[in-house]
């Protein structure tokens, strides 16, 4: 009984443990600051992918815009602080 115990105790901690490292599971990004882009810098970069932003800010190691897309929708969305690029999939 007490094998049992100690066993379902480690298995119970090792749960809790797990959250602790969810920002270092690699899908993170971590750029150095001085290779980040600017926020007009950005700007262009989203426009010339057919996003008219309307607030951008820095969040989480990526840049968090509103935007609306070439079909005139809203979206909510992250860009690579240092291309830009807009990172489908990235969750803050």
């Amino acid at each position: 009984m007490s094998k049992v115990l100690s066993l379902s105790a480690l298995v119970v901690m090792m749960g809790l443990a797990t959250p602790a490292f969810a920002d270092n599971d690699g899908r993170r990004l971590n750029v150095p600051a001085d290779q980040w882009l600017s926020v007009s810098e950005v700007i262009q970069k989203l426009s010339a992918q057919g996003y008219k932003v309307t607030k951008i800010e820095a969040d989480d190691g990526a840049y968090e815009f509103d935007a609306t897309n070439a079909d005139g929708v809203r979206v909510e969305g992250h860009a690579h602080p240092a291309t830009g690029q807009v990172l489908v999939g990235y969750d803050d």
